[in-house]
């Protein structure tokens, strides 16, 4: 094995920049993961590659960027419990100290702990043909699933299962999915995995549009204008809105829509990072007994149900990867993604580009 590796840094002006650095070697409890492929985030998008925005848990560290990042295990370090050299493992992107009540619960995205840090924000990440994780991160990638499943299962599909569950998904709900990014794409498909009975789908960017009609993810989709609301509401049952809505858009105006589109006892759920929101509680929510969550990303057990449901259900959340790069394209794939018109982005190592 060579001494030293390419890895792509986020240093912000949207820009990425490739340096040489040292293939680190495993500590106790650590395991070597050989890189197979690496998904981009939209919040990498928005906190780290086009300027440092982040602050808290988002404050990029000038780390080896990538936070879903999915390979197999090359090299072990003493103290191992449960994992070996050979398995395939998706990392839950945030390493918490694992003592912690959230820690202690699987939500170690909101470990309060100094100790706390994100792959690809506080430690280095997937964005290299090697990562340096911690066994109590990893989760078994089975082997029905491609890598490119796992790195969407670690942020995206782990942060819309997890949403989902909140507010319950059952042969009973339409569903109305606003924002169809990535997030928002994932939303459509786990949904309908779920048993959901009508799928409709909202985003401003036509380009979105066409992927979730294309994917068949959908039984309506609408290119957003002032009108939206009557159109969506329209086609569900009686015009009397959606069991479930999911807002992925991380807009004031997508956030709106979610909320009036809400059938009366529904359930909403914001996922969509970033933003404002603006609504009357009375007529918006509270005459009609809405509930809304927030969710933030999800916790490990949840993960590895995640990826035992995926194979139960027979999709595949590699179908909304639209574009893929080796590492020394990164750049452009980071390019791409920014412009918001595409389905998912990947890196992918040691698997050929389709």
């Amino acid at each position: 094995m060579d001494k030293n590796m390419q890895a792509a840094y986020l240093p912000g002006n949207s820009t990425v920049v490739l340096k040489e650095v040292e293939i680190p070697e495993p500590g106790h409890g650590q395991v070597l993961v050989k890189t197979k492929s690496s998904t981009i985030c939209g919040s990498d998008i928005r906190a780290i590659y086009r300027e440092h925005l982040g602050k808290g848990p988002e404050a990029y560290q000038n780390k080896i960027a990538g936070h879903e990042p999915c390979g197999q295990i090359v090299k072990c370090g003493p103290g191992m419990r449960r994992f070996k050299e050979g398995d395939r493992v998706v990392l839950y992107h945030i390493s918490g100290c694992g003592v912690c009540n959230d820690c202690r619960r699987g939500y170690m995205i909101s470990c309060s702990s100094p100790l706390r840090a994100a792959y690809g924000w506080q430690r280095d990440g997937g964005m290299a043909p090697y990562i340096l994780a911690d066994e109590k991160d990893c989760v078994l990638l089975p082997e029905e699933l491609t890598y490119t499943d796992g790195a969407q299962v670690a942020c995206g599909f782990g942060t819309v299962y997890e949403g989902l569950e909140k507010i319950g998904i059952c042969g009973n709900d339409q569903v109305l999915v606003v924002g169809l990014g990535p997030v928002g794409l994932a939303a459509l498909m786990l949904a309908k995995a779920m048993g959901a009975t009508k799928l409709v789908g909202v985003d401003t960017i036509k380009e979105r549009c066409d992927i979730a009609k294309k994917l068949g993810l959908a039984d309506e989709v609408f290119v957003s204008g002032p009108d939206t609301l009557e159109k969506v509401k329209a086609v569900s049952d009686g015009g009397k809105g959606f069991e479930r809505t999911v807002d992925c858009s991380g807009h004031t105006l997508g956030r709106q829509l979610a909320i009036r589109a809400t059938r009366q006892w529904g359930k909403m759920v914001m996922l969509g990072e970033g933003g404002t929101v603006e609504f009357n509680p009375s007529p918006d929510i509270i005459h009609d007994q809405i509930t809304i969550y927030g969710s933030w990303v999800t916790n490990i057990w949840r993960m590895e149900e995640l990826v035992e449901r995926l194979v139960r259900w027979g999709i595949h959340p590699e179908d909304l990867v639209t574009h893929r790069f080796t590492l020394d394209d990164v750049d452009k794939a980071y390019q791409l993604m920014d412009e918001g018109k595409c389905g998912k982005v990947a890196v992918v190592f040691d698997e050929e580009i389709k």
